[in-house]
């Protein structure tokens, strides 16, 4: 049987996975709408697959549907209170200026560099991207705890190899959820070195912390699953509704985001199926 320090340097190296989902949204401070409206389809996609095949599967699999239902209806009323009370995030992210009111799309339909755009109104747009980049970042991490929950009872039951499977799964999957995160973080003006760190923590805290939670409660932490991943599913699904489909059909490439979207869903599906266990 593993020990709890093996599980949760496991869990940590899967958690941390999130943050090689944003690299590809550093490589440039230039975004078409075209290449954003269709990010935000294809992280919207990513997180909606994730919800059913990560979470409410799983949870129905070892709960019944109204532990899950239970817990999809909790998490989606969760995410529209936080998004109701959630204050002007600009005042909490600071350098050479406030991160957070930097890059708008100008009218040739790009991006500017922060360095060509510092005096726009901190209480704008920019504001609004930052709160959306909040509010994504929560549900990718409310959504690594079941995960982590899930390694920590897969060890304690002596599965070792079940635990190693689990976790690799989660490492693929926490990818394209980093992206997911970065993606109206990088529109908000948060800088690059911030984006990348953020994303990481957002699987590389909850997730072992998890694991070393299921791994030490395993009696009680199994009868929480299906309730916990519900919560952490309806999070997710309430906050693509509510903030990525709208923010992606409002510059006139609603097909471009419908058709990422798609391909995002089918993506965490052949995920999911490959890295069955």
């Amino acid at each position: 049987m593993s020990s709890l320090e093996e599980v949760v340097v496991v869990a940590t190296i899967a958690g941390c996975t999130t943050g090689l989902g944003a690299l590809p949204l550093l490589l440039t401070d230039r975004i078409s709408h075209r290449v954003y409206d269709g990010s935000l389809g294809l992280a919207a996609g990513i997180m909606v697959g994730a919800a059913v095949f990560a979470l409410v599967l799983p949870g129905l699999e070892m709960g019944s549907p109204l532990e899950v239902t239970a817990g999809l209806l909790a998490g989606g009323g969760f995410l529209l209170v936080v998004n109701a009370v959630l204050p002007h995030l600009h005042l909490l992210f600071r350098g050479e200026r406030v991160e957070g009111t930097g890059p708008k799309f100008d009218p040739a339909g790009e991006l500017p560099s922060a360095e060509a755009d510092g005096d726009l109104d901190p209480l704008g747009d920019d504001a609004d991207d930052l709160r959306r980049a909040a509010l994504v970042g929560g549900a990718v991490t409310i959504h690594n705890v079941p995960e982590g929950l899930a390694v920590g009872i897969a060890f304690a039951s002596g599965e070792t190899a079940l635990g190693l499977a689990i976790a690799t799964a989660i490492a693929v999957q926490n990818v394209p959820d980093g992206f997911a995160m970065a993606v109206p973080a990088v529109r908000a003006g948060v800088s690059a070195p911030r984006t990348l760190l953020y994303t990481t923590l957002s699987g590389g805290v909850p997730e072992p912390i998890a694991a070393a939670v299921g791994f030490s409660l395993v009696a009680v932490v199994s009868g929480l699953f299906p309730l916990s991943a519900g919560f952490a599913a309806g999070a997710m699904i309430a906050v693509v509704f509510r903030e990525l489909v709208p923010s992606s059909h409002g510059h006139g490439y609603a097909d471009t985001a419908t058709a990422t979207f798609v391909l995002g869903f089918a993506v965490m599906l052949l995920v999911d199926t490959v890295l069955a266990v």
